[in-house]
């Protein structure tokens, strides 16, 4: 048996000189390989010798096949650089001819929204205050005029951090930028505590809330705060930059609307509406049904929010709104799902 072995080896390594090409590669394997193979055929047998022989018999089978097998790659790979050789040879390649084109990257829509209310407000005389995205329960809501019972503290509705930290004062993802209104004026503040200078500030930044996703509300998205603290500041002021800031966004021509609604850090409240481009005013999934979008929430800011800010509120007065840029973006491209923004789907984002 052993001197079978040998003679099989010694056979296929014989007929494997001689191929030399993929298909005579495949014939050669099934033959000398393969399990009608004669080196198989001894496997088979193997039960059948007397006990004593079996270890060095197999041993030898397998030190055949393995010698086999790697014959056989290192005549694949042979073969391979062979044909590709000849392919290089017998191809033609122009060198003169121009590379392909890089593929340039782009701006989010977002970012593209958010740069122009930077410039609008900008133009405006407004600065941009950058505050921070994970805040303390006392800045997010306690000095905002959020009463302990108020749902927006309840665990279920924003992401609390787990930590060492007060059992009173717990850390959590900012559920709106407006934190920032009191840091900003605490800081304006403190350089002249008896007269603080006036505040004219917008803070963008990402807010996280814990949120069913739908086509028009998202757990992640970004926010335009605006805060104007002044000795002279009116209603008449908010509604009159937002207005100019409606034109400036979307047009000479836009159709919006103030309606009356709550906030704790501002009274009196106002939510701001912009006629819904998608459907031109018809009803869509985006706007309800109601040819309306809800695009900002404003008022003018609470007394007991400029107290904690470090301004008198018997001789200041502010007014404070904040916008989203997402909703402004789908009016603006006529987008009908909010979840496009975060989905990073290149097909989505190479329109922009």
């Amino acid at each position: 048996m052993l001197e079978q072995l040998e003679k099989i080896e010694q056979d296929a390594l014989s007929a494997l000189e001689m191929m030399d090409d993929q298909e005579a590669l495949e014939s050669w394997r099934v033959a000398y390989l393969g399990r009608s193979s004669p080196l198989m055929a001894v496997f088979d047998q193997l039960g059948q010798l007397p006990k004593d022989e079996r270890p060095a018999i197999g041993r030898r089978a397998n030190q055949v096949k393995q010698s086999l097998e790697l014959k056989l790659d290192e005549k694949t790979e042979k073969l391979k650089q062979v044909e590709l050789r000849r392919a290089l040879e017998t191809e033609r390649l122009d060198i003169t001819l121009p590379g392909r084109a890089v593929s340039l990257g782009r701006l989010h829509p977002i970012t593209k929204t958010l740069r122009k209310v930077y410039q609008i407000f900008a133009e405006m005389g407004f600065q941009v205050y950058l505050s921070r995205d994970v805040e303390t329960d006392e800045y997010n809501f306690q000095l905002l005029n959020f009463p302990p019972h108020h749902p927006a503290r309840e665990m279920q509705d924003s992401f609390y951090i787990e930590g060492e930290f007060e059992e009173d004062n717990p850390l959590l993802l900012r559920t709106h930028t407006s934190p920032g209104q009191i840091r900003a004026m605490r800081e304006y503040s403190a350089a002249n505590p008896q007269d603080p200078p006036p505040v004219r500030i917008i803070l963008p930044g990402m807010c996280y809330r814990h949120e069913q996703v739908t086509a028009r509300a998202e757990s992640q998205f970004t926010q335009v705060e605006g805060l104007a603290v002044g000795k002279t500041i009116t209603f008449s002021d908010l509604k009159g930059t937002l207005s100019d800031f409606n034109k400036r966004m979307f047009g000479e021509n836009v159709r919006s609307r103030f309606r009356a609604s709550y906030f704790p850090f501002t009274e009196p409240s106002a939510e701001v509406d912009i006629e819904c481009f998608v459907c031109g005013g018809e009803g869509c999934p985006v706007c309800k049904r109601t040819g309306w979008l809800e695009i900002l929430g404003c008022g003018m800011v609470h007394p007991i929010v400029l107290q904690n800010g470090g301004y008198d509120p018997s001789i200041y007065t502010g007014f404070a709104f904040g916008l989203g840029p997402e909703r402004i973006t789908m009016l603006c491209y006529r987008i009908e799902d909010i979840r496009y923004f975060w989905a990073n789907d290149i097909r989505f984002l190479e329109q922009f």
